[in-house]
């Protein structure tokens, strides 16, 4: 229940939550769904019911802690509207304006404060962030197809290949369906050498959990070829070791 402040308990419940879910670099799901992980959208979408993270001190957490820029700008274009509701959360935002680990994120919350969270400067900060996600995940996606591309043609050495290749679908933030199709993608792929395979497949628990169902289902699920039994083999017993095999579907 809310408070003459704008604190819920749901809200400080969640924020802790949240705190411990960074601490164990777990990602975070939208509220009442176990497979459903929240994404900078959800948080732009205010059609969505985000419970416990409607309140200011996860959105907080977020704009502070969240390792990828476009997810914390999200989280601060959700908070800036409760600003002007109660001097507390105003002083919550300002705090976070001078914590935050992002840039983006301090110079949008000054902008806000500094216009004492006026409807048109949060309509700009709501515009800036939605920009900020299309152009991030753009970017991360071009470098992706060109690093392929380099695999391909031999001018990149696979182990360098798999590195790039999960710290930019995580930096870039992609979105989680993507991300599953692009790895399936790989996992299947004629052309796609077997020893990149077993790279990528060894980082696999680098993955969100629902990303990597996800990808063992569309993979166990494919039409055996010569290239795919010994990948389905090995995904098995990655699996088994996961304690996914329950969960696949």
């Amino acid at each position: 229940m809310s408070n003459s402040l704008g604190i819920t308990q749901d809200g400080l419940k969640s924020a802790l939550n949240i705190k411990e879910d960074y601490k164990k670099k777990r990602p975070i799901l939208v509220p009442g769904e176990e497979t459903r992980l929240l994404v900078p959208e959800n948080l732009l979408n205010h059609n969505i019911n985000l419970l416990g993270i409607e309140d200011p001190l996860p959105l907080a957490m977020m704009a502070t802690r969240d390792p990828e820029g476009p997810m914390a700008l999200a989280a601060v274009a959700r908070l800036c509207p409760l600003g002007a509701k109660t001097k507390l959360i105003a002083g919550v935002a300002q705090i976070v304006g001078e914590t935050s680990k992002h840039e983006l994120v301090r110079e949008s919350l000054k902008y806000v404060n500094d216009r004492a969270f006026e409807p048109d400067s949060i309509v700009r900060i709501r515009r800036h962030a939605s920009r900020i996600i299309v152009q991030t995940r753009q970017q991360y996606t071009a470098a992706l197809r060109e690093n392929l591309h380099c695999l391909l043609e031999g001018s990149i050495a696979p182990r360098q290949f798999v590195r790039e290749f999960f710290e930019l679908t995580e930096a870039g933030n992609m979105r989680h369906d993507i991300r599953h199709k692009l790895v399936a993608s790989l996992l299947l792929s004629g052309n796609v050498r077997p020893s990149v395979k077993f790279m990528i497949l060894e980082n696999l628990e680098r993955m969100p959990r629902p990303v990597r169902l996800s990808i063992v289902s569309a993979v166990l699920s494919a039409e055996p070829t010569r290239h795919t039994e010994i990948i389905k083999e090995e995904l098995r017993y990655i699996v088994t070791q996961q304690n996914l095999l329950r969960d696949v579907h």
